[in-house]
């Protein structure tokens, strides 16, 4: 089990042994209507599909009881893969859940168990938040998580929805996605990307381009002006830049000068603070 989110949740999950394991049939289970995946792996189903063709599900499927049928909790990947076996019925163990209960567990087992895109981990944090009334700070301990960690993530859900779907489909990285964020003009955010797919660039490439875009107002640079840049203080930017995911400028004239770091709201900026507080203490 991945380290984080404790033993806690390792608990909740896992049957005990004053649980029932029974056989519920396939047709009777639904999916968790708040299952933060969007999109299953197909090569990842069928490797567990023939897992479970060889050794069974070892570990039951999480439900409780709807109106119709069952509603799942935890297990959707054992299930879609029992489907795809061609099993009748699955082990599961059935318990007594209130939607709040259940948001919360399928969200945690996802998180803790899955693969989940930085956008799926995103909305799961906000889900989260917004569900059981936690500060970003408060969610951060109950997982065992960095607050900058969630911050950085939360942050991807203001990039626009045509973005958010490149980094879901594994077109664009997080940390694409936080460079992009850097850039002043927001209504370029997608022409941005859409620019960084067809060239390919790495996020190095894309540090670079989103600066020049920043101090040419958005126009094409000036290589001659590029190239007068000191390349030192030009290379500190960018790696600023990556670490704080915002907008960072180093100006200096003769031996002096200032670091400007930008920050878009109460919240950005204490999501910057904890960042300079770890890399003093440390």
């Amino acid at each position: 089990m991945p380290k984080g989110l404790g033993k806690g949740l390792e608990a909740l999950l896992q049957a005990g042994n004053e649980e029932m394991v029974q056989e519920l049939k396939v047709k009777e289970l639904r999916p968790n209507p708040y299952q933060p995946r969007k999109t299953f792996q197909e090569d990842a189903i069928e490797e567990l599909k023939n897992s479970i063709l060889h050794y069974g599900i070892l570990q039951p499927i999480i439900v409780r009881k709807s109106i119709k049928g069952f509603e799942i909790v935890a297990g959707e990947r054992r299930f879609r893969a029992a489907k795809l076996a061609g099993l009748e019925t699955v082990p599961a163990v059935v318990r007594e859940l209130d939607d709040k209960k259940m948001m919360e567990l399928g969200l945690l087992e996802n998180l803790q168990r899955e693969d989940l895109t930085p956008v799926e981990e995103a909305q799961a944090y906000q889900s989260l938040l917004e569900e059981l009334d936690l500060t970003q700070e408060e969610l951060a301990r109950r997982l065992g998580k960095s607050r900058p960690h969630i911050a950085n993530h939360l942050r991807l859900l203001t990039l626009p929805a045509a973005v958010q779907t490149m980094i879901n489909e594994g077109q664009l990285s997080m940390g694409h996605g936080r460079t992009i964020l850097g850039l002043k003009k927001k209504e370029k955010y997608q022409l941005l990307a859409e620019k960084i797919i067809k060239e390919q660039l790495n996020v190095r490439q894309t540090e670079i381009l989103v600066q020049q875009l920043n101090e040419s107002g958005g126009k094409a640079p000036d290589p001659k002006k590029q190239l007068k840049r000191d390349l030192f203080l030009a290379e500190r930017e960018t790696s600023l830049q990556a670490y704080f995911g915002t907008k960072v400028s180093i100006k200096q004239q003769h031996n002096k000068g200032k670091i400007e770091i930008e920050f878009t709201d109460s919240g950005d900026l204490e999501r910057i603070l904890e960042l300079l507080a770890m890399e003093e203490s440390s």
